[in-house]
């Protein structure tokens, strides 16, 4: 992700001011530097995990720690798709309002295996129905 620049504008604020003269406005560039675990979308964070297909077919817990240190556990209980991403409301970036945050976002890579062998196709079309 590359570094990305906000720019903070606070009109007219009251700094070195002189009578009659209408004091400049106040300008803080912020540069968020990335991180390791997640991106940044607004007031989201996004974090992509790959997990297996038999993960993804199962069963997955994930977990995560939050920017504030705290630890998150998810359970993924449902068939993961690829591409599926699941929204964690309120984990996100926090907000003007104290009371909101942003949601976490986790989008999936499903990790399909290599190859197999030829009994493991015939026990996954067994189990799974196919001919």
């Amino acid at each position: 992700m590359l570094e990305e620049r906000h720019k903070d504008n606070f009109p007219r604020e009251k700094k070195n001011q002189e009578p009659g003269v209408t004091p400049p406005d106040l300008i803080f560039v912020i540069d968020e530097k990335p991180h390791s675990v997640y991106k940044r979308d607004g007031n989201d964070l996004i974090v992509e995990k790959k997990v297996s297909l038999i993960d993804a077919l199962t069963g997955v817990t994930i977990s995560l720690t939050t920017l504030d240190g705290r630890n998150l556990t998810i359970p993924v209980l449902d068939i993961v798709k690829p591409g599926q991403e699941i929204v964690i409301r309120n984990e996100g970036m926090p907000t003007k309002d104290p009371l909101k945050r942003g949601d976490l976002r986790v989008n999936f890579e499903i990790l399909f295996p290599s190859r197999l062998i030829s009994e493991q196709k015939n026990d996954l079309k067994r189990v799974l129905g196919g001919s």
